[in-house]
């Protein structure tokens, strides 16, 4: 329906898998995003949207096609990395759920996708209570029958590897030098930045990398996000929040090199295009959704301004 092409990026209105279809063999090196979550979501009328399959089978029945040809057009041994929660099964104030992620990676493990250990995103109960006004979160529960209660589920990152040897390393000669989250980085170890001595002496470095290879991300900013309020139309049931840039930072800098193309095959409002143009590599992206596409125009516009900014400060 719509395209925009650059240096930078490549980004269309369009279907996703007419995309994939198009790409060449083993010519992405990294991808990142958030599928439709299954019967909690309805996104768009469109009877394209993998949102409105009749059930929660027929879901996986189709997004398995989509994740066959992520698997075909990934380098070996490069990252697929999926952004997911549990989903309820009968909406959102109920406490019966299903293992959206186990499901995930076991679709996954069909197409060669080696699954490595997931990353839970901690999320505060109140904003979540707030947000999805579910009873089960409500402290009133808890008064009438906290066996019907439940928890503010969290988000999880799960990094899938695709078989094989990666050709190009992912490299960090100069340790790790921004961290993403909210926590400070300790005052006595700012000496160390940019250390260019033996990196076994990089405490700056090692303090991230310890957060990083945590399996518990709890300091993720949860409002850290592009804007995307303008992107909601009149039929969409909620808000649905787009993935915070703490997260897709940090995948970025662990999974790829500056320069190298990161995929994103449900683009919504832009998040992962902007972080990865913002880091220096390129970014293609697909998404359904007339408004989102739209949205991602104005934050990528907004991206080009804010560097136009950076480089006159210099």
């Amino acid at each position: 329906m719509d395209q925009i092409i650059t240096d930078k990026y490549a980004i269309y209105n369009t279907d996703c898998m007419d995309i994939l279809k198009q790409l060449p063999n083993e010519s992405v090196h990294m991808s990142i995003y958030s599928p439709p979550f299954c019967g909690l979501y309805q996104y768009s009328s469109n009877p394209k949207d993998l949102s409105n399959c009749d059930s929660y089978e027929q879901f996986f029945e189709q997004y398995g096609f989509i994740v066959s040809e992520i698997a075909r057009v990934t380098m070996p041994g490069r990252i697929s990395a999926v952004h997911c929660m549990d989903v309820p099964k009968n909406g959102a104030n109920v406490c019966g759920s299903r293992d959206f992620p186990g499901d995930i990676i076991r679709l996954h493990e069909k197409y060669d996708m080696e699954y490595t250990p997931r990353i839970c995103i901690w999320k505060e109960p109140f904003a979540v209570r707030r947000r999805t006004m579910a009873k089960a979160l409500a402290h009133c529960q808890i008064v009438d029958d906290s066996t019907q209660t439940n928890v503010a589920a969290a988000d999880y990152l799960i990094p899938f590897r695709k078989k094989g040897e990666n050709p190009i390393p992912v490299t960090h000669p100069d340790g790790l030098k921004d961290y993403a989250g909210e926590r400070e980085i300790p005052y006595e170890l700012m000496k160390y930045k940019d250390w260019k001595g033996k990196q076994i002496e990089n405490r700056y470095s090692h303090w991230i990398w310890r957060h990083y290879a945590s399996a518990f991300w709890d300091d993720i900013r949860l409002g850290h996000v592009l804007p995307f309020i303008e992107s909601r139309d009149e039929e969409d049931e909620r808000h649905v929040h787009p993935l915070q840039l703490d997260v897709i930072e940090r995948a970025i800098t662990l999974w790829s090199n500056p320069s190298e193309t990161i995929l994103t095959p449900f683009m919504g409002v832009g998040s992962e295009i902007y972080k990865a143009v913002d880091m220096g590599r390129k970014a293609i992206g697909a998404e359904l959704k007339p408004s989102y596409f739209s949205q991602t125009v104005k934050n990528l516009v907004h991206l080009d301004a804010k560097k136009c900014e950076q480089l006159q400060l210099f």
